[in-house]
């Protein structure tokens, strides 16, 4: 069991989420830096599904009733295991906390999300197949709060030290197929410009910041459906680029689909992002 001691801004229970729910209205959800999640359960010994938690900047600090093996990846931040400092190798922090010991993940000093893995998995009950939190229905567990307990489950497989977490860079350059409504705006000017992430970016989407693009056909779409990756464009021209947590419709033009959406799981407000047109 797992006690939960300072839960941050927003702490969640995540694991590769629950896809296929899209046609009843139902997000993906899941781990937004899937590559850092699959890390951390296998040097715990997990199956890559297993449910972990994920920080979000200042982390979170939790006491576990027995021993535990417990990894953290993703963001690079300063983790304390009962008081002690834990080094961080090959972008991953591996350590037993002791039984009553203390885990304290600090803030993030690059990146913006850490992953806790511990052995056995967090044991929540699943719903709809999956045990992550979707900020955007509600369904899974609920945020983590101070004082809360959570159960872990038994560990089921040996750890594996193979793996290690991609950089986190500075300048992000994404490859966008272009589609289905690139013909609602001057697409080209999306290629020409840089933007930067928006504070107000979440789970849901990453708003980008930069020129706003040019409508190039009048009307209004009625909703129709949106996946992952989806670079929408609302009504002030500045794209948001849908993550984990999306509406699985919308109304606005989707201009193209983002490739791969896992570089903007660690990319802090103020990042400058690019776009490349993909085949």
């Amino acid at each position: 069991m797992i006690t939960v001691l300072r839960a941050g801004p927003l702490t969640t229970v995540q694991d590769l989420g629950r896809p296929g729910y899209a046609h009843l209205g139902v997000p993906r959800s899941g781990a937004l830096d899937q590559p850092a999640l699959r890390l951390a359960n296998r040097f715990v010994g997990n199956a890559d599904d297993a449910a972990v938690l994920e920080t979000t900047v200042l982390g979170c600090a939790l006491r576990f009733a027995d021993r535990t093996l417990v990894a953290v990846t993703g963001a690079v931040a300063d983790v304390d295991a009962d008081r002690r400092p834990v080094e961080r190798l090959r972008g991953c922090q591996l350590f037993e906390v002791p039984a009553g010991g203390i885990l304290d993940v600090k803030r993030a000093t690059r990146g913006v999300r850490s992953y806790i893995a511990v052995a056995g998995g967090i044991a929540v009950e699943p719903v709809l197949g999956s045990r992550s939190t979707d900020t955007l229905s509600g369904l899974g567990p609920a945020r983590l709060a101070d004082g809360d307990t959570l159960p872990i489950g038994v560990p089921a497989l040996a750890p594996s030290l193979v793996g290690e977490p991609a950089p986190i860079t500075g300048e992000l350059v994404l490859g966008v197929r272009l589609g289905p409504r690139d013909d609602w705006y001057a697409t080209k000017e999306l290629f020409g410009s840089s933007y930067r992430i928006s504070p107000l970016s979440n789970r849901v989407g990453a708003r980008l910041a930069g020129n706003a693009l040019t409508r190039a056909k009048a009307g209004e779409l009625p909703s129709e459906g949106v996946v992952l990756g989806a670079v929408q464009v609302p009504a002030d021209g500045q794209p948001i680029i849908f993550l984990a947590d999306h509406p699985t419709t919308g109304g606005y033009p989707v201009v193209g689909v983002v490739d791969d959406v896992t570089p903007l799981a660690q990319a802090r407000p103020g990042t400058t992002v690019r776009f490349r047109e993909l085949d």
